[in-house]
């Protein structure tokens, strides 16, 4: 699935917290996965199509060096990356290996992705950061992902961060972290994110002129009057 320019667009500038509203209000609860915080702040919000990758608990026959030249390995998945995507590892929150360092995080710059998220951690945390590839994760560790961890493969329903992930949902991550858009709820949040967007500012801006909460957020008739008088 590739996202549309004016989709993109649109959705940069709708922050998660307000993504998690507008899903609430559909009844989605889980769509904010936990651990994915911004590796640098002040990354700027990003928009993509999620890639999924999966790891497994260690197992000592399969976890080792030599498994980085199997045909299954992180090395062989960072290539099959489509430009723009949103790489999204489920890493079972284990923070004490790390699922990609500097060399990985690099290539994935050459090949266009356009950020990394897990709810594990990073190692080689000075070369991440200098290739400039947005990066959410639960911070950084020194051991390899095989000290923990094992590869399994690309391109399947993962789990990250509690949340459900299937390939080429929509995900969207700035300084509150990622969130999940299923694909059949895309046009819903592209409607009603942006206007959810300026509704807030503009209650925002009534509690700056002085406004009481009551009445105000959440809307009361009235004041459901006023802000729709605003839009004519």
């Amino acid at each position: 699935m590739s996202l549309s320019p004016e989709a993109i667009a649109t959705l940069s500038g709708v922050s998660t917290a307000t993504i998690t509203t507008v899903l609430l209000k559909k009844g989605l609860r889980n769509v904010w996965m936990r651990g994915t915080k911004p590796l640098r702040p002040g990354q700027p919000r990003l928009v993509g199509p999620a890639f999924t990758l999966r790891f497994v608990p260690a197992r000592e026959d399969l976890a080792t060096p030599e498994s980085w030249s199997s045909p299954i390995s992180t090395r062989t998945a960072i290539e099959a990356m489509p430009q723009g995507c949103i790489a999204v590892v489920d890493a079972m929150g284990v923070a004490d290996a790390g699922i990609f360092g500097d060399i990985l995080c690099a290539r994935m710059v050459k090949r266009g992705v356009a950020a990394l998220i897990t709810d594990g951690v990073v190692r080689d945390v000075e070369g991440v950061l200098g290739t400039n590839l947005p990066v959410w994760c639960d911070g950084f560790a020194a051991p390899p992902s095989v000290a923990g961890l094992t590869f399994v493969g690309w391109g399947e329903p993962i789990g990250c961060g509690g949340v459900a992930v299937f390939p080429n949902d929509i995900v969207v991550a700035d300084q509150d972290g990622a969130v999940l858009i299923p694909q059949a709820l895309l046009d819903h949040v592209l409607a009603e994110g942006p206007e959810q967007e300026r509704m807030e500012a503009w209650i925002v801006n009534e509690v700056n002129n002085g406004a009481a909460l009551p009445g105000l957020y959440p809307m009361n008739a009235e004041t459901k009057a006023r802000y729709a008088a605003t839009k004519k």
